[in-house]
């Protein structure tokens, strides 16, 4: 469980960090640019610990897929981009595919 909940905590830190990216405009904004690197840094540090005991591939499934779900609603509800029927269509596919490597896994950390 506390594999999880590092995971989780990596999750949040690299969706902060993408989402200050844009608003670090360049890095040409002090707070957001500090931001973006704190927060990658604390995911990837996070991801590694985690690494160190779960499978690489559903780490980096659920890494990687819910990072990108959780972007396309920050970006529709904070950024007012669009979330069209093809982008809700490929979340709900990005979200099978973690289902399925979890499932798949013979350790579940």
């Amino acid at each position: 469980m506390k594999l999880w909940l590092l995971l989780a905590f990596a999750i949040v830190a690299e969706v902060t960090a993408t989402s200050c990216l844009k608003l670090s405009k360049g890095f040409t904004q002090l707070w957001p640019s500090v931001v973006v690197v704190v927060g990658y840094a604390a995911a990837f540090y996070t991801l590694s610990i985690v690494a160190q005991k779960m499978d690489i591939s559903v780490i980096y499934a659920v890494w990687s897929g819910l990072g990108i779900a959780i972007l396309a609603l920050v970006g529709t509800f904070y950024f007012k981009e669009p979330l069209t029927l093809v982008r809700a269509l490929g979340l709900l596919l990005i979200a099978l595919g973690v289902a399925l490597l979890k499932l798949s896994s013979p350790s579940s950390g």
